[in-house]
């Protein structure tokens, strides 16, 4: 070869090398969306999704970057499936919202499953990830993140839930098959109904009381109107939540990036997302107390009837299990309640 042409060979190939970096290939920079359902002043929004998408566009050094829509693409209960199909990339929302889809979740949103939110988010992202991340509902998107509600109450405008007696006959918005179930065997009329609804049932006379964990009393801004918490320890109820991706848009993000994105979710995210939790409920509480609201304890006729419906609940659920792609669900809720002793000292 003519050694002119060699070395402006080697003048292109070390450009070349300069500019695509040693591994030969580009990390390019790639912007998603973000679809949210409830307004960016809820601390979903402000405190948990826009501070991870910084924390995402930092540890990918700005290669990428998470813009969040100015308006949902769907209601509430169509956010994973816009998430799988594209619609938008990233998505989050309530398992609890497609219950027959996700019933390989309903172990976790049982009656009593844990008061400690950071707690019970962390361990149902290890469970998942130990036993539930290959099941076939999860196909077409990657799981960024879980959480969970930290314990949903009875919530009523005039009176405590402090027996069977107390409930009998009472429309109550609930938003799952789990609550259905308890507010059936409990005496009460179930009305189903997204969270975000409950002040215009409320208020419509659609509904009697709401069933939320205290945090969504304050912040859907039902304090005004449900003044008396009945408490269950370590909650009547959980809500299962997700935070995914578009399988299809994730496979196009450069690996180191993957990686990256990764440790600033998984189980980062659900412990932020538990954190913030736990921070929202004692803030409602004090809140209400200060107000007058009035807190009690159920009585031991609702207690023993809760306890009912968890031990057959799961028992059922055993049974079941091979159909929603889970082959022991025992032992799915061991290991979870094994990961959340540890965590919750």
């Amino acid at each position: 070869m003519n050694p002119r042409i060699r070395i402006k060979a080697l003048a292109a190939t070390a450009a070349a090398a300069a500019l695509f970096g040693t591994t030969g290939s580009v990390q390019a920079n790639t912007t998603l969306t973000l679809s949210s359902w409830v307004p960016p002043a809820h601390y979903v929004v402000k405190d948990i999704l826009v501070p991870w998408t910084e924390e995402v566009k930092k540890a990918t050094q700005g290669r990428v970057s998470i813009n969040l829509l100015p308006k949902a693409v769907g209601s509430p209960p169509q956010h994973f499936e816009l998430a799988r199909k594209g619609v938008a990339d990233i998505t989050w929302g309530n398992f609890t919202y497609e219950p027959e889809r996700f019933k390989m979740m309903w172990f976790a949103e049982l009656p009593m499953m844990g008061s400690n939110c950071e707690a019970t988010s962390v361990a149902l992202w290890r469970t998942y990830e130990k036993f539930l991340a290959g099941n076939d509902a999860f196909k077409g998107v990657k799981m960024l993140g879980v959480g969970m509600l930290g314990g949903g109450q009875f919530n009523h405008p005039t009176k405590l839930v402090d027996s069977l007696d107390a409930l009998k006959g009472q429309k109550v918005r609930m938003g799952g098959p789990i609550q259905k179930r308890l507010l059936e065997e409990l005496g009460a009329i179930p009305v189903a109904g997204p969270a975000t609804k409950a002040y215009e049932m409320l208020q419509g006379g659609q509904i009697d009381a709401s069933l939320h964990g205290l945090e969504s009393v304050v912040n859907f801004r039902l304090d005004g109107v449900l003044k008396h918490h009945t408490i269950v320890p370590n909650g009547l109820y959980d809500a299962t939540f997700f935070i995914v991706i578009n399988e299809g848009k994730w496979n196009k993000i450069d690996k180191a990036d993957q990686a990256a994105i990764m440790k600033v979710s998984g189980e980062m995210l659900s412990r932020k997302w538990g954190q913030e939790f736990d921070k929202q409920s004692v803030s409602a509480e004090a809140k209400m107390r200060k107000e007058g609201h009035s807190f009690g304890a159920p009585g031991k006729d609702v207690m023993n009837t809760i306890r009912k419906v968890r031990a057959d609940m799961l028992q059922e659920l055993n049974a079941e299990g091979p159909k929603f792609g889970v082959s022991n669900p025992n032992a799915v809720l061991d290991y979870y309640e094994q990961q959340y002793k540890l965590l919750a000292k």
